[in-house]
């Protein structure tokens, strides 16, 4: 059995280390160079860097803040940020990251996955993909691809775009829930679920850890292996290590 990954994650926005609700109201919360080195150490599997307004603001990622926050881990670390082209995930690799996320870049132009993949190969290219439920009049519920942070709505259908993220080469999917993302609620397990049963790479949930029993419930879910979690970690509401034990007492297979 495959051990699931527990991954905290800093949305970095201006050098600081931020969150909010539904991707909006963002609050300052604190050093991401700090919380690496306190991740690194609490026993986190990965780490992710997002540069959550570099699309958004249309400049390059934050990469002298990216050298720091390596320089402080020993773990995997993912990063994204306003990667458009061979020569961002070039930029970023150096800066210290083991692998790339891609978002809206890969929107504009789906053909940088498969370059990518064939240049650096499929485990270092990650798919993140931002979605939410849009509801057609006559009642049918279906989730679409939102770019730019969230502010955009593609009118891509998320699951199609996942399928096709791994048609292209991607070896990873970071499934963001806009809708669950900050409520504390719980994982968003339907959308979860549609994508996870739809392809056949490593699926990471993100959006709406409010407790160590979603996590449970998270890794209840065929084709789910890893779960990402913000604000949940930083205020220190939950240790990285009571989770994996926890998740070991109740059957999931994780490393201490």
């Amino acid at each position: 059995m495959i051990a699931k990954r527990i991954i905290p994650c800093l949305d970095i926005r201006d050098g600081r280390v931020v969150k909010g609700l539904r991707f909006q109201g963002l609050r300052e919360l604190d050093d991401p160079v700090r919380l690496a080195r306190f991740y690194n150490e609490a026993g986190a599997d990965e780490l992710v860097f997002y540069d959550i307004t570099a699309s958004f603001e249309e400049r390059p990622l934050f990469t002298d803040m990216l050298r720091r926050v390596a320089s402080e881990i020993f773990i995997p670390l993912t990063v994204g940020g306003r990667v458009n082209s061979l020569a961002d995930f070039d930029r970023v690799l150096k800066a210290g990251a083991d692998k790339v996320s891609v978002n809206s870049g890969a929107l504009l132009r789906p053909q940088l996955i498969a370059e990518a993949a064939e240049k650096y190969g499929s485990q270092c290219v990650v798919l993140s993909l931002d979605a939410a439920r849009f509801s057609r009049a006559e009642g049918a519920e279906e989730f679409h691809v939102f770019a730019k942070g969230g502010r955009e709505d593609t009118g891509r259908d998320a699951i199609a775009w996942a399928q096709e993220g791994e048609r292209l080469g991607a070896g990873e999917l970071v499934i963001n829930s806009i809708d669950t993302d900050g409520v504390r609620g719980g994982f968003d397990l339907p959308l979860l679920k549609a994508i996870a049963e739809r392809v056949g790479i490593p699926v990471i949930a993100s959006g709406g850890a409010g407790r160590k029993e979603d996590f449970l419930s998270l890794f209840q879910l065929p084709g789910v292996d890893a779960g990402l979690a913000a604000s949940i970690f930083h205020l220190r509401e939950l240790s990285i290590g009571d989770l994996k034990q926890y998740l070991q007492q109740n059957g999931v297979e994780v490393r201490l």
